[in-house]
């Protein structure tokens, strides 16, 4: 009988290792302390740590910076980013990394601050608008690749993935839309991933994180298209949140239980160039116009994206159902455990119990109908498709 990762814990020491996939990652406990040694690997000689005005005040990053100074490496401190962040923290960004003379960011913190600290290291050398790199075409290639700075990541909650992602997600305010932002060097050269960094983190604020990471796992696998790599890195990190989420989120300081979830989130994010889906395509709008996080608008969207998409993906469901060892194997099965794990994790059953009302579906359900996201959708979205899909996301009723 193979045993359970729970059973061979009492036999793990370290969790500390070095990968290079699909970027140089530190992974482990204490890792951090590697911080300027990592800038010096990239060229760096006088970087601008860039994160969420919440995370700036916390010793993880006081301590950081003062550890870098001490190791004849000054560090900028840039922390003007929203939660959902916009154009001109990003502006405000390049401006601080020219004026400081900088020649490199350390993205520090959840998918804001590391979404924000990817887009000011790729604008800090480019002439055109940030929005004229929109994820679309082969809008990339207008970007000066030679003068992209070069970035070390450190991500602090394990969700988004970003710190091994090759694209930000940036609030255009003018035009109160989340565009995605891409280019082949937004992939951090070097990250950090140290779970003792996330063990402060709240409860519902693991949980939703974690549930980014599945739904970044679950869009990616259930994406149309031929990418088995994608699709196994998926499974196993829908695996790992599901044996280690609620430890998590009941246990913060669980050392092993972080480390798991900070692997699970960078899966997902390295699965996800497979494609994602409605649960994003939804999402994106929604955290536009209502604010809402991220991941939590992921994980309340997601079982009415399910129950959408049930006649093109049934039989991968039932066949990921299995590898859980979910009971009786099935897509119904998979439905309960999410259902499940969300009422566990004090997730909301529908939209209106996180503000969002009826007044604005038309709007949200034309935008996701054009979200980069939506051509990933298993099957093909339409805006009245989507407009159902939202009735009942905010009713609550599946």
């Amino acid at each position: 009988m193979i045993k359970s990762d729970r059973a061979m814990s009492d036999s793990i020491t370290s969790f500390k290792a070095n990968w290079s996939y699909p970027t140089q990652i530190l992974f482990g406990p204490g890792r951090i302390k590697t911080l300027a040694a990592a800038c010096r690997s990239l060229g760096m000689s006088n970087p601008l740590l860039v994160t969420d005005p919440g995370l700036a005040a916390l010793p993880m990053v006081t301590d950081a910076i003062a550890a870098n100074a001490a190791d004849g490496l000054p560090t900028g401190l840039f922390s003007d980013v929203k939660p959902n962040p916009i154009g001109k923290n990003v502006e405000d960004g390049v401006a601080a990394f020219k004026s400081g003379n900088h020649d490199g960011v350390i993205a520090w913190g959840g998918g804001s601050g590391l979404d924000a600290a990817k887009a000011i290291a790729f604008m800090a050398g480019q002439s055109l608008p940030i929005w004229d790199f929109e994820d679309v075409g082969d809008n990339w290639k207008r970007a000066d690749s030679e003068k992209i700075a070069p970035i070390v990541a450190v991500p602090t909650t394990a969700g988004t993935g970003s710190e091994v992602g090759r694209a930000s997600v940036i609030l255009d305010e003018a035009t109160h839309t989340k565009k995605v932002i891409f280019h082949p060097k937004f992939l951090p050269g070097v990250v950090i991933s140290d779970p003792e960094l996330t063990v402060g983190l709240p409860p519902h604020i693991t949980a939703a994180t974690g549930m980014d990471a599945l739904a970044h796992c679950l869009e990616a696998y259930c994406a149309p298209g031929y990418h088995p790599m994608a699709e196994g890195i998926a499974v196993e990190g829908m695996r790992l949140v599901k044996d280690w989420l609620p430890t998590a989120v009941a246990e913060g300081s669980n050392i092993e239980a972080r480390a798991h979830m900070l692997s699970a989130a960078s899966m997902g994010a390295t699965a996800f160039q497979k494609g994602l889906g409605a649960i994003h395509s939804l999402s994106h709008p929604i955290g536009a116009l209502y604010d809402t996080h991220h991941g939590l608008t992921n994980a309340v969207v997601m079982p009415y994206v399910l129950k959408f998409n049930r006649s093109a993906i049934e039989i991968k469901i039932a066949r990921l159902a299995a590898w859980l060892e979910l009971p009786d194997p099935s897509f119904d099965s998979f439905m309960a455990w999410v259902l499940k794990m969300r009422s566990d994790l004090s997730i909301p059953h529908s939209l209106s119990e996180i503000g969002v009302g009826t007044d604005r579906i038309d709007e949200i359900a034309e935008m996701a109908a054009v979200d980069p996201t939506a051509p990933g959708n298993p099957i093909p979205l339409e805006v009245p498709a989507l407009k159902k899909m939202l009735e009942s996301a905010i009713a609550g009723e599946l």
